[in-house]
């Protein structure tokens, strides 16, 4: 299937939302029962003639942690911008198959994308504050989607839940970019999540920050999944084994050769290739 890149956000597209793109999910709640929230069914991916995912299929559970580890070039960042569709945005790209978020194909013609990506919210590599206030960037998506309730209030719960607030509290007027940048990417964190998304995507949040700023990452990544699906892309296998309740192995071809719990993925892997990935042995 291919996706129109032009995209608007008028009154008629958001009111549909109820109606179709991601229907039901403000009555989902988040109960932790582990069901399923993105399903992918036959995701292959193309950037013009070069295949980046081939017939990737597998179920992502509700208010976990799911890893996406494997060597660089097997395609674990193409398939994470499947899910709030960014590959939308880059004119190369061509997406087959069903990605599904609560039973709803996200690439159905009636779903809008932007409404999309309030549910499923990113946080980048490298940190990107905006060059606004810390409230500001916090409240950007809140200001842009029209939230008509007490901003400062969800400021401060983003924040906290970000674990920023208590370093940041006195100073909510100056600039994102005078953080460091461990806090910079909570900021973004913060950000991410003050629309009160589903799923939280993460592509290698912690690569670019130091042990000290990393470990704090890969402790408020596990205070989130108590609220929220969080799925992150990383190179780092101990990381992946230390957070995540899933992991998903892609090699070499845009595969998916394991998908399953961390611990059986990491003690006992069901292929010889994964096995060889993760002791060394190649990538």
């Amino acid at each position: 299937m291919s996706s129109d890149n032009t995209f608007t956000e008028t009154e008629s597209e958001t009111e549909s939302l109820a109606d179709s793109p991601v229907a039901g999910l403000e009555e989902t709640g988040r109960d932790g029962t582990g069901r399923t929230i993105v399903e992918a069914e036959n995701i292959s991916v193309w950037y013009d003639d070069t295949q980046a995912l081939d017939d990737i299929s597998m179920e992502i559970p509700e208010q976990q942690v799911t890893a996406l580890i494997g060597p660089s070039g097997c395609g674990k960042s193409t398939f994470l911008r499947c899910i709030n569709r960014m590959n939308d945005l880059i004119d190369a790209a061509r997406v087959e198959g069903n990605l599904r978020l609560y039973d709803k194909n996200v690439y159905d013609d009636d779903v809008d994308p932007v409404a999309l990506r309030r549910k499923v919210g990113m946080v980048f590599q490298k940190p990107n504050p905006f060059p606004k206030s810390i409230r500001d960037n916090v409240a950007y998506g809140l200001n842009i989607q029209g939230y008509d309730g007490d901003i400062d209030a969800r400021v401060e719960e983003a924040l906290k839940s970000a674990a920023l607030w208590d370093e940041v509290k006195d100073q909510l007027d100056s600039s994102g970019l005078d953080l460091s940048g461990g806090q910079q990417q909570r900021l973004c964190i913060a950000r991410a999540i003050a629309p009160d998304p589903e799923v939280i995507l993460m592509d290698e949040p912690a690569s670019a920050l130091d042990p000290v700023a990393t470990s704090k990452i890969e402790d408020l990544i596990d205070d989130l999944a108590e609220d929220y699906t969080v799925i992150i892309v990383t190179h780092n296998m101990q990381q992946a084994a230390r957070i995540s309740d899933k992991t998903a192995v892609f090699l070499t071809g845009g595969e998916l050769v394991e998908f399953d719990d961390t611990d059986s993925v990491f003690e006992n892997p069901s292929s010889q290739r994964v096995e060889d990935y993760i002791t060394g042995k190649f990538g």
